[in-house]
């Protein structure tokens, strides 16, 4: 028989694996890209109007992960995978993930996620004191059932109101499809995809099965949405021919990035010279230092297209990360300009002039560093650069600011405060700097204690 103190750690064990079972995922990779942000932007816009939630609150967040995969986590915000951009074909089955986010969001779902995941533990606790108890007085089998009894119940009562969850949500999906005028024949063939990604991979379609998800089937979703949007009036409307164009530029721009070169290689020979497979290739011979070969595909689309900012940027990142960053300036002064000033490629046109290592480069690079944070103050690259124009300039107040920030994104809470505490020092009292080195103090200082209390 096991000892009751066995049987404790065995619970907590148990406990401990509910927990994290049910939590959202808080750590991921998050990848930030120009022109990738502003395609999602624009997908999700007339979804977010027929929601009639604020399009400024609700924030589309790019996740590096191969997995088929969209997310709400808190607050407005929708992670979308990059695995899940390169299964989709169309820009249309990613307004139907989109729309069915969205339904998460305006229903409450990530508050009342963790409601249920309160009750659930509840549920948990319960049991693991009348397992404690029964351990106590010598009964270790009964002891161990008895929890055992109870991990199921919390996990049934948490996953069918998960279910619940997303089959409702999948018709607040439909309405926002709808509202927008835009077809839900996406939303069907994503989920049509998923169905025979499930059968490919063995995964059961019986009744039974669908005990142990957080989602419903696949099929049972088709079969329900598709005989509801068919007869919306936006079903035969046309997809959007420009967007889908984005959509199919952007999504090999990720792949010749993410993926193995000799995979994209493979997947956009050299025969194919469309837009796409250049914009693929130039990556994959940019991840190879093939710089002569990348350029050569930058230089093919920006004869395509001469003011495309995002073919600007890639020459220019080509040039810059292959050491040569005064080539560089050109293109990317001139993406800056084209996209008004986008903080991520501001960022990198303020790092190309740094990298001159020509002083005179440096006030120019202040302007358009300064100008990229105030759009997008989570953006670590650009605090970090502008932290060493301040230092180059001696102004080194304001170069533990821009240290602050850039080190309390990056979770080097010690480092952070102690940069913060420098600039205060540093700044004229009451100043709107002096003021922001107060609130990154208090947040490190916060996280610290957070961090200290979970030991």
């Amino acid at each position: 028989m096991p000892r009751p103190r066995s049987l404790v750690a065995k619970a907590l064990a148990l406990l401990a694996s509910l927990v994290m079972a049910v939590q959202p995922v808080a750590a991921q990779s998050i990848l930030r890209d120009a022109e990738t942000e502003e395609l999602l932007k624009d997908m999700a816009a007339p979804l977010i109007e027929a929601s009639e939630l604020e399009p400024g609150n609700v924030e589309l967040v790019l996740i590096n992960d191969g997995s088929i995969n969209a997310f709400v986590a808190g607050g407005q915000a929708i992670y979308v995978h990059t695995g899940l951009l390169n299964a989709a074909d169309t820009a249309n089955e990613v307004q139907g993930v989109l729309a069915h986010e969205l339904g998460h969001i305006t229903a409450g779902h990530v508050i009342r996620f963790g409601e249920r995941t309160k009750a659930a533990t509840g549920i948990t606790l319960l049991s693991l004191l009348l397992g404690v108890g029964a351990a106590v007085a010598g009964a270790g089998d009964a002891a161990m059932g008895a929890i055992m009894a109870g991990q199921q119940a919390a996990m049934g009562s948490f996953l069918a109101y998960n279910r619940d969850q997303e089959a409702a949500t999948d018709l607040a999906g439909a309405r926002y499809l709808s509202g927008a005028g835009i077809s839900g024949r996406g939303m069907i063939s994503f989920f049509e995809k998923l169905r025979n990604f499930e059968i490919r991979r063995g995964y059961s379609q019986s009744d039974e099965a669908t005990y142990m998800r957080t989602h419903p089937l696949s099929g049972d979703r088709v079969q329900t949405l598709r005989n509801l949007l068919a007869e919306d009036p936006a079903w035969n409307a046309p997809d959007d021919a420009a967007l889908q164009e984005r959509f199919v530029r952007v999504k090999a721009k990720l792949y010749g990035y993410l993926a193995e070169p000799r995979r994209v290689l493979n997947a956009y020979p050299l025969t194919d010279t469309s837009i796409p497979a250049r914009y693929a290739r130039a990556y994959a011979y940019h991840k190879e230092a093939r710089v002569d070969m990348a350029l050569a595909e930058a230089e093919a689309l920006l004869a395509a297209e001469p003011d495309n900012p995002y073919f600007l940027e890639l020459k220019g990142q080509v040039l810059l990360e292959s050491g040569r960053p005064q080539e560089a300036l050109e293109p990317l002064r001139r993406a800056t300009e084209l996209t008004r000033t986008h903080p991520l490629i501001a960022g990198l046109f303020g790092h190309a002039l740094i990298a001159t290592e020509n002083q005179a480069n440096y006030a120019e690079a202040e302007r358009v560093l300064r100008a990229a944070v105030a759009r997008d103050r989570y953006n670590p690259f650009a605090w970090y650069q502008l932290g060493v124009v301040y230092a180059a300039s001696g102004d080194m107040a304001r170069a533990h600011l821009a240290s602050a920030e850039q080190l309390v994104m990056n979770r080097r809470f010690s480092e952070a405060l102690q940069n913060a505490q420098a600039a205060e020092a540093g700044l004229p009292y009451g100043s709107p700097d002096w003021l922001r080195a107060q609130d990154v103090a208090l947040e490190a200082r916060a996280e610290l204690e957070r961090m200290r209390d979970k030991r």
